[in-house]
Order: C-alpha cells, then sequence, then structure tokens
C-alpha cells in the first residue's frame, strides 16, 4: 500500500492492518521528513485518544491528515506504532 499526497508518497509498506477501512502504516514506513507535530487530539472510545501529524509537502501543508495512537486501549493494540491517513491523501495498493 502507499500513502500519497501532493505528488510524493508519503508512506510505503506491504505491511499494513486495515481498521474501520483505514490503512495503518507500519510507522518505519512512515517518510518523516513530510510530517509535523500537530497538538490536536481526538478521542475514540475504544482504540483511545488519537494524536495527529500535518503533512509538508513542497511548501503545501495537509493539516492534521495523519493520524496514530501514541498508547491505544488494549482493544486496538495492534496498531500501536502505526499511522493512518485521511483528508485528501490517497492511499492506494
Amino acid at each position: 500500500m502507499k500513502a500519497i499526497w501532493n505528488g510524493q508518497v508519503i508512506a510505503e509498506s506491504a505491511d499494513t492492518i486495515v481498521v474501520e477501512n483505514n490503512q495503518y502504516f507500519p510507522r518505519e514506513s512512515v517518510n518523516q521528513a513530510f510530517l509535523k507535530s500537530s497538538t490536536t487530539h481526538s478521542t475514540c472510545p475504544w482504540k483511545g485518544e488519537a494524536s495527529y501529524y500535518s503533512l509538508e509537502v513542497d511548501g503545501k501543508t495537509n493539516t492534521d491528515a495523519a493520524w496514530y495512537y501514541p498508547t491505544p486501549k488494549d482493544a486496538a493494540k495492534q496498531i500501536a506504532g502505526y499511522v493512518a491517513f485521511w483528508k485528501g491523501v490517497s492511499v492506494q495498493p
């Protein structure tokens, strides 16, 4: 699977995990150069508190376009260390 935004491959892995129709990429498969920390957080009743990254590619910013669970609840422990994308990021085989 690949996550692509603004013409750049943000992440690529054959070892993604699908949760609620979202592909979660192993953190080591994500190009860290495109990630910028965000102060945004949200809460999922069964996964826990999510943290976000904005994407910065070629001078453009996609605010809070990636999320992850730093300490997921037990029901979602399989996505610890994984990152998912939305907000216009194309995720494809």
